[in-house]
């Protein structure tokens, strides 16, 4: 069977066909975007999922990765406002949010923002004192991505953290910063020290202080207890009463007695009373004895019995 023009037309054409699709047809993977060209020209940018574009006319530009990368920082030397050198590193995490504008507006994405990072890092770091950068690393995280993120905007990219990884003073220093904090916390042992001192002399002021006030009061108290005693003796006596005044004289004789009885020596006193005197008080701390519980007679009877008592001579007593 003979074959026409027409056959051999059919699958030209369908292969044609085949081609345009493949050419035309783009699938873009989940987390990409990119960007298409059209004689080198932008024109827009695919997006995840099955894209359509001019076959032999327009063509995949840029393949833009627009999930959250990790730029690690290398370690680098940076001088401090007071003139100490350390070496610090760290690491940025971007995200592209504008595919054409991340390709298109700056060559080299990646070593654009590690150069843009590592320069902020020296001007931020080295307007500082070694005490801040060494305290204050959250502030320094935070004012730099601040920078960063700012001078990064027109490539399209969104700056989400730089952090500071590691800041290492020289030997040399870190062994003057050990001597200081040593320094500082035997500063703050002795003045707690001084403190405590302190607090333990005032409170035990504080009791002296309170102790003196109670003895003074003891002492008010006994003073006001023998006005009052004294008070009674004497409207005893104004009222005629001489057994008041036998008790009371026999107390206070029988206390000095006691208080000579008590010394260690043998010795003579020469006592400036009778003796007779002290048994006549004696005799009358009986009678009132004998009044109170019944046992006398009349207080006249009584008084009269003591007043007749003769007294003897002083003379010398021996203890």
């Amino acid at each position: 069977m003979p074959f026409s023009g027409f056959d051999f037309i059919i699958p030209v054409l369908v292969v044609l066909v085949l081609l345009l699709l493949f050419a035309g047809i783009k699938t873009v993977p989940q987390g990409f975007n990119f960007t298409v060209e059209r004689f080198g020209r932008y024109t827009k940018t695919l997006t995840p999922g099955l894209n359509l574009i001019v076959p032999f006319i327009d063509r995949v530009g840029a393949k833009m990765n627009m999930m959250e990368q990790v730029l690690d920082v290398p370690t680098q030397e940076v001088i401090t406002r007071d003139n100490a050198i350390v070496a610090v590193d760290g690491v940025a995490f971007y995200q592209v949010l504008t595919a054409a504008e991340a390709a298109y507006q700056v060559s080299g994405l990646e070593n654009a923002i590690l150069n843009l990072t590592m320069t902020n890092i020296r001007s931020v770091m080295g307007s500082m004192d070694l005490d801040e950068l060494l305290s204050n690393r959250d502030a320094i995280n935070e004012k730099l991505l601040r920078i960063v993120d700012d001078a990064a905007s027109p490539w399209g990219i969104k700056m989400t953290r730089v952090e500071i990884k590691d800041i290492n003073p020289p030997a040399n220093l870190v062994e003057s910063m050990a001597r200081q904090m040593m320094a500082e916390r035997n500063k703050r042992a002795q003045i707690l020290e001084a403190e405590g001192l302190k607090q333990a002399e005032i409170l035990e002021a504080e009791g002296r202080k309170e102790a003196a006030f109670r003895d003074a009061e003891a002492r008010e108290r006994a003073a006001e207890a023998e006005a009052r005693a004294t008070q009674v003796v004497s409207e005893a006596i104004a009222a005629g009463d001489v057994q008041a005044v036998n008790y009371f004289v026999a107390q206070k004789y029988t206390e000095a007695l006691a208080t000579i009885g008590s010394s260690s020596n043998n010795k003579i006193v020469l006592m400036p009373f009778e003796a007779s005197s002290l048994i006549g008080s004696l005799g009358g701390i009986g009678s009132i004895a004998r009044e109170v519980f019944g046992e006398g007679g009349t207080p006249q009877a009584q008084s009269n019995r003591v007043s007749s008592a003769r007294p003897p001579r002083t003379g010398p007593a021996q203890e």
